[in-house]
């Protein structure tokens, strides 16, 4: 099921950025040195007293020239619509501005909680700058300090004694969870409503006409499965249509619930920044990964068209090199019978279970076709190898030295096992664990 969401909310200069940072830690930089990816730092995954959630830092939205004022307002509205809980941030050594009393009044109205935070309160001395900050109604101001890490326990625990119940996942363990995801307006209302042969979700050719995620469940050839449609925008005006930042929110939410996630990309208007960024999110979630290129009747082509299309997603997309491309048009149902036989397959692959002798066998001769690497005279030796987890599938590799697993290597071993088993369509896990002596 979805993890809850927490929003940092807060005017400028905070320090909002430098808490998220502090409470993510170093997943944030995961996929960032992964070639291909271009993603900012706005959503992340944290976790505290084993309790997984989705954070963003609505500090990094930006809204192009809008006014300050008008920016701070529609992140603020942004959180209240998209969060379970909200952490805001004001600056303890300021006290409190008319900006922060502008942002509480938008929380206050809202049903959401709002766990505040005082930063910047360095030292035990500095506490009685707390009592200011009753004054905007929001229970207890924690003490912080986001560039001490100071503090950030107490205000996660509140944080997470506001989550919601973990609600049990209506769907039998079997049936298939599709997601699809992209920017307003590639089609994907419209990929569901062919793929099922009826007008099942509004299709319009306005951005963000889907109001939210609708779960359309179906059976084919005595396979259950379930379409999840991520929702628009839906908030109308300006501020919102100028940004696609936040079709990303709804997109983790689907991810999240998901088996299988369709990324949807426009032919016409080809790659952009905004898809690479929904992919990386499927990637890193450990997602099946499909790429549809919709819209493809629109374009106009020569028996070398779709070869150079799919040569250059390849390109850009570098860190989805195992996932499937299907060339689809939702309005012309062309090519659409692919999609769900695909969909399967890949559901399969990505919880593929491999025997522990038949996958030590593959790696012994993997080592025997190319040597494992030496650094200063000492050579990775492999002892064996397991799979610990499916969906991904994910396999340790006990050695004796991890940090002699470079990472050309683990590419190595990558490429092998795609080669031996059958793992199209699903990202694979490696890791390096000193074997125990």
């Amino acid at each position: 099921m979805s993890k809850p969401v927490v929003a940092i909310v807060g005017r400028p200069n905070v320090g909002k950025s430098t808490i998220f940072n502090r409470i993510v830690g170093e997943r944030v930089a995961i996929v960032e040195d992964m070639p291909g990816v271009t993603r900012d730092r706005i959503y992340s995954r944290g976790e505290w007293l084993n309790r997984e959630f989705n954070l963003i830092d609505t500090g990094g939205i930006e809204l192009g020239d809008e006014p300050l004022l008008i920016q701070m307002r529609a992140q603020a509205e942004l959180a209240i619509k998209e969060a379970d809980v909200i952490i805001f941030i004001v600056n303890g050594r300021e006290g409190i501005t008319a900006a922060d009393q502008e942002v509480s009044k938008i929380l206050f109205r809202s049903d959401k909680p709002v766990v505040l935070g005082v930063n910047k309160i360095d030292n035990p001395e500095m506490h009685e700058e707390l009592y200011e900050f009753y004054s905007l109604g929001m229970d207890t101001p924690y003490p912080i300090s986001g560039s001490h890490g100071l503090g950030l326990g107490d205000l996660l625990d509140a944080v997470i004694n506001h989550f919601p119940e973990e609600q049990e996942d209506p769907y039998d363990e079997d049936t298939i969870r599709i997601s699809l995801i992209g920017r307003p307006n590639v089609g994907k209302s419209s990929i569901v409503n062919a793929m099922l042969g009826e007008e099942r979700v509004i299709v319009s050719n306005i951005p963000g006409t889907t109001r939210d995620a609708i779960d359309t469940p179906f059976s084919r050839d005595d396979q259950d499965y379930v379409l999840i449609d991520t929702a628009g925008m839906r908030k109308r005006g300006k501020v919102y249509e100028a940004t696609e930042k936040y079709s990303v929110l709804r997109s983790l939410k689907a991810i999240e619930r998901s088996n299988v996630v369709l990324v949807v990309i426009n032919a016409e208007e080809g790659l952009i920044e905004q898809d690479k960024k929904i992919a990386g999110y499927a990637h890193e979630a450990g997602r099946a990964v499909i790429i549809v290129v919709n819209k493809w009747d629109a374009i106009e082509k020569d028996d070398k068209t779709m070869k150079n299309f799919e040569t250059k997603l390849r390109e850009e997309l570098l860190f989805l090199t195992y996932a499937p491309i299907l060339f689809v048009s939702a309005l012309k149902k062309q090519r659409l019978q692919h999609v769900l036989p695909m969909v399967l397959k890949v559901s399969q692959n990505h919880s593929l279970r491999v025997p522990t002798n038949v996958l030590n066998d593959m790696i012994m001769d993997a080592v025997a076709m190319n040597p494992t690497p030496t650094d200063k005279g000492k050579r990775l030796k492999i002892n064996y190898v397991t799979q610990v987890a499916v969906e991904p599938p994910t396999f340790v590799f006990f050695v004796n030295e991890p940090e002699l697993m470079h990472f050309s290597y683990e590419r190595f071993l990558e490429n092998r096992l795609r080669a031996t088993f059958e793992f199209e369509g699903t990202p694979i896990k490696i890791f390096a664990r000193k074997k125990n002596v």
